[in-house]
């Protein structure tokens, strides 16, 4: 019968120098770096709603959104269209979370590295909620800050415990002895206790309540993440501006618009509705998180080279003598054929009469306007008193404009697109000279002047649709806001242009609906779209992109049409 050799006993005293410390499984590593992370951005979210700040994660997205290149800021709208916000935040996240795993690799042989990041990670937080017009000092810095200790605090409980897990590695004498009993362990044998040799790694097996107990830390750690976050969210919520919004009466209007025309909506299925219900118009802004503006507290300013400067509460702009106003808007963003177009009724005060009121200084050749963020437009005075219906909106196809839309007061000015002109959740009006203030994103490659171009869109049929030979209606909008649609031309392949027919319209400021009755043919066939403006000039057929000033060209879209 045969005998077990049990690995010789460890020496009683190290010769080779202190064991180095355990390195977790790959896995664990990242793992402890990913939940600190997490706790990280749930502390910041918590303390940011008990301060109703800027989270740390929006105060760095606002960031990139301002630092973002024009060109870089198109690329995501025509991939991403008004999801781009979404988007740019699940990209924040999957960042973090993959910075946080790299952290948590570096931690396990260096803490030191670890902690250093995410310390760093607080001050780019703190340095970006800096630049919020909104916050102060202590609403920039504490969120990060606190998020940046929980984080640190977490990654060392998290690394500690992934450690743990296993047993320290053998002195390297003690190495060598227990490499000597694989061939016993090869044979039957077995080490000191029955534990087996494992002849893949440089110790001997964790012990799986030590896996567990990472586990059920790192499952800890999460839930006081999320919880964090979700009560944070839920603080926050209470600076939104829903119920000062619900609390607003609309008076009847001094200047009510021209009756929309009966024949302005034609009856053909998928085109545009002539109003775009608020639900469905378009929104593209820089903030992140949409402005929760309190009418309590706010107030709108007249302000720069006026003799007057006049600041007015939502009740003031209430109480003044209301128009209302059709006028579509359009971001210079859209690419041809695009849906960042939409037109609504508003309600506000005139511009031209808040400017008189405030007197306008000589030099004063731009109006700057301020949100409650930061965020500036900037176009021509003369623009505002051309007798244009430019408006201090308050209201958004007959109720108070929606929180996403600018509550409690914005700027509408017919003509122009939005990037230099319509300004939401507005504070300020300033006026100021061309030369003296380049607005938001004339830096960032946009013209600073930008009157909108005359286009038109093909809404039906559906680019790459299979439709049934005979007559078939192509149909969409036109648009050229203070010029009026007064052509619409369809073309089939190469066959000549032909004129669609129009919808009525209360005025120049609106798009206008068009539908040409078409004998369809069976095959394949292009399909193309051109407007002409009420000064005569028709859009040109070659298509520019949307920096610097919008985009141009026809609008066309391809057709398979089958047999009868």
């Amino acid at each position: 019968m045969s005998t077990r050799t049990a690995p010789p006993a460890p020496p009683a005293e190290s010769t080779g120098g202190p064991a180095p410390a355990p390195r977790p499984p790959a896995w664990q590593a990242a793992a402890a770096g990913l939940v600190a992370a997490a706790v990280a951005l749930g502390a910041g979210e918590f303390v940011a709603g008990l301060l109703r700040a800027p989270s740390p994660v929006i105060a760095v997205g606002d960031r990139v959104i301002d630092l973002v290149p024009g060109p870089v800021k198109d690329a995501a709208i025509a991939v991403f269209g008004t999801n781009d916000k979404i988007a740019l935040l699940v990209g924040i996240l999957v960042l973090t979370a993959v910075l946080g795993a790299v952290l948590g690799l570096a931690a396990v042989r260096r803490f030191a590295v670890g902690a250093a990041g995410l310390a760093l990670f607080g001050a780019l937080g703190v340095a970006a909620a800096l630049q919020d017009a909104r916050a102060s000092t202590l609403e920039a810095v504490l969120p990060s800050l606190v998020a940046a200790i929980a984080g640190i605090a977490a990654l060392t409980l998290a690394v500690r415990t992934a450690r743990h897990a296993i047993p320290a590695p053998a002195h390297p004498a003690v190495t060598d002895q227990r490499r000597s009993g694989v061939a016993a362990a090869a044979t039957g044998g077995a080490g000191a206790g029955g534990e087996a040799w494992d002849g893949a790694a440089e110790g001997w097996r964790a012990e799986p309540k030590g896996r567990r107990s990472f586990l059920r830390t790192a499952g800890g750690l999460l839930v006081v993440a999320a919880a964090a976050g979700a009560v944070g969210r839920g603080l926050g919520a209470r600076a939104t501006a829903a119920a000062s919004r619900a609390a607003v009466v609309l008076p009847r209007p001094r200047t009510a618009a021209t009756p929309v025309p009966s024949g302005a909506a034609l009856d053909v299925d998928g085109l545009s509705p002539f109003v775009t219900p608020n639900a469905d118009f378009y929104r593209i802004d820089t903030a992140l998180q949409v402005p929760q503006v309190d009418v309590a507290t706010w107030r709108l300013r007249i302000a720069g080279m006026v003799d007057t400067p006049l600041t007015f509460s939502l009740q003031d702009l209430l109480d003044r003598d209301l128009m209302e106003a059709d006028v579509t808007l359009a971001c210079v963003s859209n690419e041809v054929g695009g849906g960042l177009v939409g037109n609504a009724r508003w309600l506000g005060v005139r511009l031209d009469g808040l400017l008189a009121e405030a007197g306008i200084q000589e030099g004063a050749t731009q109006i700057v306007g301020r949100a409650v963020d930061g965020f500036t437009v900037g176009f021509p005075t003369e623009v505002a008193l051309d007798g244009r219906d430019a408006l201090v909106a308050v209201a958004m196809n007959g109720e108070p404009l929606p929180v996403e839309h600018g509550f409690p007061a914005r700027l509408v000015v017919p003509g122009l697109y939005g990037y230099v002109s319509a300004t939401k959740w507005l504070a300020e009006i300033e006026l100021t000279t061309l030369e003296g203030f380049d607005a938001y994103w004339v830096p960032r490659g946009w013209a600073k002047e930008a009157p909108i171009k005359t286009q038109s869109r093909i809404d039906v049929p559906r680019g790459l649709a299979n439709l049934d030979a005979g007559r078939t209606a192509i149909a969409g909008v036109a648009w050229a806001q203070t010029r009026g649609i007064e052509r619409v031309e369809v073309q089939v392949d190469d066959e000549p242009w032909q004129p669609a027919r129009l919808a009525d319209v209360p005025g120049p400021d609106t798009w206008r609906q068009w539908v040409y009755e078409w004998d369809a043919t069976p095959g394949r066939h292009r399909i193309q779209v051109r407007a002409t403006d009420g000064a005569g000039d028709t859009q040109p057929e070659q298509r520019t992109a949307p920096i610097p000033d919008g985009a141009a060209g026809w609008h066309s879209v391809v057709v398979q049409v089958r047999e009868s």
